[in-house]
């Protein structure tokens, strides 16, 4: 019995898997997200460098789930198949925290949770309706703090070797649950960098009537940093938040 074997069985704890993850996949799986050209400020945000010893950080998780042929691409860079996508959810605008924004499904550690990737499998089948079943996690990323929410977050990186259908669960948590092509997220013209109003700057995509910005887009631009896949883009291209949102009907 291998490990994907072993990730399967009712009540069993979640492990990462190790055996045939795709060779496409290697990249992200075996080096840490990074930031080569320096517009990144996500990576960098850990708890000990951000919050003060009077605020407790909420642990949470989050899923990355790739999805595509387990077949690599000879053709392309990094082997990357065509039909390599990434799932996203859009939350609901009606949310106290990060309305509207486009995010990995995911949410703060609960009392049952046998550790991150339990966290974050059960998150997405919660917001989605992901069977875990089909779900083969293969890294655990280091810890991101995000300081609206005060969740320390640790992205979960799987592969989806069987896709199962996914969609809206509860309209009060998100509007949109999407696959979104890899190949749209690396053409260098969806990409760019946003300036918040309170000076903060990071990468961005535009991508399906979407902007994504933030966490979401910080993890995103450092798995594709290592990934093999990437191809040149103008991160000097930098454009005001407002007005990005505003070009996709959203609002900070």
């Amino acid at each position: 019995m291998d490990n994907r074997d072993r990730q399967e069985e009712p009540g069993a704890r979640p492990e990462l898997v190790t055996d045939g993850v795709p060779a496409w996949l290697r990249g992200v799986v075996e080096r840490k997200p990074a930031d080569p050209t320096g517009v990144n400020q996500v990576l960098n945000r850990t708890a000990q460098r951000v919050v003060s010893a009077a605020v407790r950080p909420r642990p949470a998780a989050v899923l990355v789930l790739f999805g595509g042929s387990s077949e690599p691409d000879t053709e392309a860079p990094g082997g990357l198949p065509a039909d390599a996508d990434i799932l996203l959810t859009q939350r609901a605008t009606t949310m106290r925290q990060h309305r509207g924004q486009v995010a990995f499904p995911g949410g703060g550690v609960e009392p049952g949770d046998d550790g991150p990737i339990s966290t974050a499998l059960r998150e997405a089948r919660e917001e989605t309706g992901l069977d875990p079943a089909g779900v083969e996690p293969i890294a655990v990323l280091p810890k991101i703090f995000v300081p609206v929410s005060r969740f320390d977050v640790t992205p979960v990186v799987a592969y989806w070797r069987t896709p199962r259908e996914v969609g809206v669960v509860s309209e009060a948590e998100a509007t949109r649950v999407t696959r979104v092509p890899l190949a749209d997220l690396l053409d260098p013209a969806n990409r760019f960098v946003v300036r918040h109003p309170m000076g903060y700057t990071g990468p961005a995509f535009a991508v399906d009537g979407m902007l994504v910005w933030g966490f979401t887009a910080g993890v995103l631009a450092g798995l594709l940093a290592v990934s093999g896949w990437e191809r040149d883009w103008d991160y000097h291209d930098v454009r005001d938040l407002q007005t990005s949102l505003a070009a996709v009907g959203m609002t900070l």
